[in-house]
């Protein structure tokens, strides 16, 4: 996995053009890359990347940040107020209680 200013590529390998493609996958916007190489796909993907933020810029855009922070989850209502009370127990608001736990899984 590629990372370069907060853009995270995943690359795949076509072997019957002999190429690596690639994709930014942590935004709605489509930017892709290719190369010959390790060392091309690498250069292609951070080029990819400056392009599209210097595109946005030129249409007084803001370019799509790959993550805002907020996290839009759907649940039933029993299950929800099963995790209030988890959290009100603990003494934790319901978004800490949630960041907690996710966290915990990693």
């Amino acid at each position: 996995m590629l990372k370069y200013k907060g853009y995270s590529g995943q690359i795949n390998y076509d072997d019957e053009s002999r190429i690596f493609h690639g994709e930014v996958i942590d935004t709605r916007d489509v930017i892709t890359f290719q190369g010959k190489s390790v060392d091309e796909i690498e250069i292609a993907f951070r080029e990819s990347i400056d392009d599209y933020i210097d595109f946005c810029n030129e249409r007084g855009e803001q370019p799509d940040k790959p993550f805002s922070g907020k996290f839009i989850l759907r649940m039933s209502p029993k299950l929800h107020h099963k995790f209030f009370l988890k959290a009100s127990r603990s003494g934790k608001s319901l978004n800490k209680w949630v960041v907690e736990t996710l966290d915990s899984v990693n």
